[in-house]
């Protein structure tokens, strides 16, 4: 069972939120809370991740006065995660025509990712 899931284009991304939360709450029964971005705030999607997946959906918001660009809180961590990402070439363009494939490809991004940081420690 994989954590990735494609919905048609008249589904919302913040519909398959609680869902997707569900499948990776099996996979990690250690996630304690999910973060997300203002597109998926309303107590109907933190009611639903709550009740699929059993934990707390937290919003992460822009503030009202802030002028210009301003980093959020935890956004960063997503941000430069698709950016190890897209220097992966298959994972810059869209070229997979299947969806198990772009995720395989993703996975084994992240591999390489981590390889990469086992092997500078080992030999530093």
């Amino acid at each position: 069972m994989t954590g990735f899931f494609v919905t048609p284009g008249d589904i919302q991304d913040r519909d398959a939120a609680a869902p997707l939360l569900k499948v990776a709450r099996r996979m990690f029964p250690s996630l304690a809370r999910a973060i997300a971005d203002g597109a998926y705030q309303g107590e109907a999607t933190a009611a639903e991740v709550r009740a699929q997946a059993g934990i707390p959906l937290q919003i992460v918001k822009r503030s009202d006065t802030a002028k210009g660009f301003a980093v959020l809180p935890k956004r960063w961590i997503v941000e430069r995660t698709f950016g190890w990402l897209g220097r992966c070439r298959r994972l810059a363009r869209d070229f997979e025509n299947l969806s198990r494939s772009h995720a395989a490809f993703i996975i084994l991004g992240m591999i390489r990712l981590m390889l990469r940081r086992i092997v500078r420690l080992r030999a530093g």
